[in-house]
């Protein structure tokens, strides 16, 4: 018999086309479908494998095959996961280099960015990270990767639940599932309901668990819970459900600012840690005429009170009612020294106070000059520059984002522009200087036991009242003022035991307000103020980087709200 046939040997193009065809490991397959999709592959091919080495092109799939590869393992799976880990990779980024930067550059708490973001509350990631850096305590070990987690593991479920109930939704609308409607009608109505995906998705809120608790955690909450409220109000107005006649013209988002300044107020001077520092630091900075610096010729080697010394001072007799001042200057022997070492701290800026002083108020606030009316003229003619001045720059800056604005029509957008920092300037002068000359006011007016530590909080209010001058687009200034006053409420309503903090509080208002956000969306997108913001929220829900209001809302953030 005749031996068996040799094998035949191998060809080389044969042998090229095997390795060609030879499948990826799946490993790899799976991490490169989980990091690239296919159009972003398509290019990578184009430009970066076509001009790699020929082995490597023959492993590396065709732009084709990779896209249907990727539509056979769950496109929108895949797409999530995708997304989650590019999350991830910015945040945990973003976080990170925030803390290289205000560490080894600034060398000290980024109090200045904070003071932009009082007034640019628009960029809520300049907001957030400053909080970031504010926070107390340090951070425990990996707060950053928690926080990337965080977020990373809220775009994923929020996609896979969006997906999942609307799912449920259209398979319990089918005549098929008739019959369980009818034995469950409450969990079928439930179930069936247009808005249940965008409540079932905000159970993706829940994972704000797993960042540490912080006073970051915390903002976000209230910062998601102001939003929503904001384009829930919105959508009421659109609907007429409120306001049938139409918004009066007296009535915005400016009414706020009363009851925010004087809960502020009230804080700075009683519960100071429960007060943002620098929101502190900057209304004490434009302060002048009634905060008193150390002066050029007092001795260095006497004690001198500082800013804060004067406002415990307020805070001390505001509790012992106002007493009467008594000059040291004019009745030498009757004058007595204070006790309370707070007291006693300011008596180099009391004792030396002009004879025709009337009130203690007046004595620790302007002690060079008995008039309240002109303290207070003086105040405006020093405050007001310097304010105008800072605002000035900040806008102009921030204005260049706004360029095409500029080059389309130069002098619209610079009138604009200057009416709108000509308003601000004299809204926060005018609120900083009547929050305190209101001290002098109601210390002249009402009986000295008559309210008188509210006083400080009326005192708020009529500062806040100046909030109509700049009503109109200030909207997002005015909210993030309203965001520091319910953070600023809650910590000092806990410190007195006004309530108790529910552990993981501020993780279930984050997701109602979630709830809440997704509701108005799903009913009335225009709602939603701006493009990238609904733009935002789609892609959040797997549904691309697209805009759901075709007609733009136009001139929404000139008219007074």
């Amino acid at each position: 018999m005749s031996s068996a046939p040799s094998e035949p040997a191998s060809n080389p193009s044969s042998s090229s086309s095997s390795g060609s065809k030879r499948s990826l490991d799946p490993v790899f397959r799976n991490a490169l479908r989980y990091t690239v999709s296919p159009r972003e592959y398509e290019l990578l091919h184009g430009y970066l494998l076509s001009r790699a080495p020929e082995q490597v092109k023959k492993r590396a799939p065709r732009p084709k095959s990779y896209a249907a590869m990727v539509k056979s393992g769950g496109e929108y799976n895949s797409d999530s996961i995708r997304a989650a880990l590019r999350a991830f990779v910015a945040v945990y980024t973003g976080f990170k280099s925030w803390d290289l930067i205000s560490q080894r550059l600034l060398r000290r708490k980024q109090t200045g960015t904070r003071y932009v973001a009082l007034f640019l509350p628009s960029l809520g990631f300049l907001e957030l990270m400053a909080w970031h850096s504010a926070t107390t305590p340090p951070p425990p070990k990996g707060a950053n990767a928690r926080i990337a987690a965080s977020f990373s593991l809220i775009l994923l479920f929020h996609r896979l639940l969006f997906r999942f109930f609307t799912r449920l939704r259209a398979s319990l609308l089918e005549s098929s599932s008739a019959p369980f409607r009818e034995r469950n009608p409450r969990v079928g109505k439930a179930l069936t309901s247009s808005l249940t995906p965008a409540i079932g998705a905000a159970l993706s809120g829940l994972f704000l668990s797993v960042a540490p608790a912080s006073p970051l955690r915390i903002t976000i909450a209230i910062y998601v819970l102001t939003r929503s409220l904001e384009f829930g109000f919105n959508a009421l107005e659109e609907s007429r459900t409120i306001f049938r006649n139409g918004r009066p013209s007296w009535f915005g988002s400016w009414l706020l600012m009363p009851v925010c300044y004087g809960q502020l107020l009230h804080a700075f001077v009683f519960d100071r840690d429960c007060f943002p520092s620098a929101f502190g630091d900057f209304i004490l900075r434009r302060s002048p005429e009634y905060i008193q610096a150390r002066p050029a010729s007092h001795p260095s080697h006497l004690p001198y009170p500082s800013t804060y010394d004067i406002v415990d001072a307020l805070a001390l007799l505001s509790k012992q009612k106002w007493p009467a001042f008594t000059s040291p200057i004019l009745f030498p022997a009757s004058t007595k020294a204070p006790k309370q070492p707070t007291l006693a701290r300011v008596a180099p800026l009391m004792n030396p106070a002009h004879p025709l002083t009337k009130h203690t108020s007046c004595a620790l606030l302007h002690p060079s000059d008995p008039s309240c009316a002109r303290v207070h003229l003086k105040y405006w003619l020093r405050a007001f520059p310097p304010t105008l001045r800072f605002l000035s720059l900040v806008y102009s800056a921030f204005a260049l984002l706004s360029f095409r604005k500029a080059v389309a029509d130069p002098r619209l957008f610079s009138a604009k522009l200057a009416e709108r920092i000509l308003r601000l300037a004299i809204f926060i002068t005018g609120a900083i200087g009547s929050a305190w000359g209101s001290i002098c006011l109601f210390n002249a007016v009402l009986p000295r036991t008559f309210l008188s530590t509210q006083r400080f909080f009326l005192g708020g209010m009529v500062g806040g009242s100046w909030a109509y001058v700049a009503r109109r687009g200030e909207r997002g200034n005015f909210l993030y003022c309203l965001r520091l006053s319910l953070d600023s409420f809650w910590k000092v309503g806990k410190r007195r035991g006004w309530w108790k903090g529910v552990q993981g509080g501020d993780v279930l208002v984050f997701t109602a307000a979630m709830a809440v956000l997704g509701t108005v969306y799903e009913t009335r997108k225009a709602a939603v103020r701006g493009p990238v913001l609904r733009k935002g929220i789609a892609w959040a829900r797997g549904e691309g980087w697209e805009d759901g209001v075709m007609e733009k809302v136009k001139g929404k953030g000139e008219k007074e709200d």
